[in-house]
């Protein structure tokens, strides 16, 4: 008896593990219709994305599949959540189609995934100062003054460090530091400790809604393009979703996702942009 029963729970397992594998990505659901998996991060960056009261991921991200899934009727999408990196692990090794978050575009991962060719939004790059300061609003202003550590790799550094190979008589003086806390740079900046921090906009907005702190964002720096992150087997997905892209970008649907959003249409430039504010106040 002893011998069926584990006979029966290993072809049990196997049943299981064969049903787990037939709901993978590519498949059909009961439908007919295709279904992608779609990866999205855990770790949550409103208003980009973040989870609702019933774990359920909304945001700017969100509302921007909702418009592509009307644009591919064929295509069914599941959302499943897990850790940037392991996600990214699972696009690579094909467990999910594609990933969704704030991805910028940087060589390492050009290599290894498919971007598509148009951007989805941007996330806005700022420096954040005592709210009585009036002295800083670009990164020229920054040449001779003091940043809070900033870490080595990343996004953010990349731009600084292209911001002193353009300026090598006039370089921004960094320090660096792995895994620097936000909070705590935000906490010397409001002692005093340094002039001001490099950060993106909604990253500081929840820090701040948490510190509340003597400070304040004194100018928009730069708006750098955000992508979904595709296998790179996933070519045809990734071209149609892109078209849908740009057609939602040029009937003005993301723009008006961006102003429900952000506060702020970040499709305009800059100079928009710094006159316009940046409104989110969630």
């Amino acid at each position: 008896m002893k011998k069926f029963w584990a006979g029966a729970a290993a072809l049990f397992g196997l049943i299981f593990i064969i049903s787990g594998c037939s709901q993978g990505a590519g498949n059909e659901a009961d439908d007919g219709k295709k279904v992608i998996k779609v990866a999205i991060s855990d770790e949550v960056n409103p208003p980009f994305l973040y989870a609702d009261e019933n774990n359920e991921p909304i945001g700017y991200d969100m509302d921007y599949m909702k418009e592509i899934e009307k644009k591919l009727p064929d295509y069914k999408f599941e959302y499943i959540w897990g850790e940037e990196e392991s996600n990214l692990v699972g696009v690579d090794t094909g467990k999910y189609d594609f990933a969704i978050n704030w991805f910028f575009k940087n060589p390492e991962r050009q290599e290894k995934f498919l971007y598509p060719e148009h951007e989805f939004g941007y996330s806005l790059t700022s420096l954040v100062t005592k709210k009585d300061r009036d002295d800083i609003k670009t990164l020229d202003d920054m040449v001779g003054k003091k940043f809070p550590p900033v870490s080595p790799s990343g996004g953010l550094r990349a731009i600084l460090n292209a911001y002193n190979d353009q300026h090598p008589d006039n370089p921004l003086t960094l320090e660096s530091m792995d895994s620097p806390s936000n909070a705590e740079n935000l906490k010397m900046v409001d002692k005093g400790k340094a002039d001001a921090m490099f950060i993106n906009v909604t990253t500081f907005n929840e820090i701040q809604k948490e510190l509340d702190l003597d400070l304040k964002v004194a100018g928009i720096i730069s708006k750098e393009p955000i992508y979904a992150v595709y296998s790179k087997e996933n070519k045809e997905l990734a071209q149609k979703i892109d078209q849908a892209t740009v057609e939602l970008t040029e009937d003005g649907t993301l723009s008006k996702l961006a102003e429900k959003w952000f506060g702020v249409d970040f499709f305009q430039d800059l100079d928009y942009i710094n006159e316009k504010g940046f409104n989110f106040e969630e």
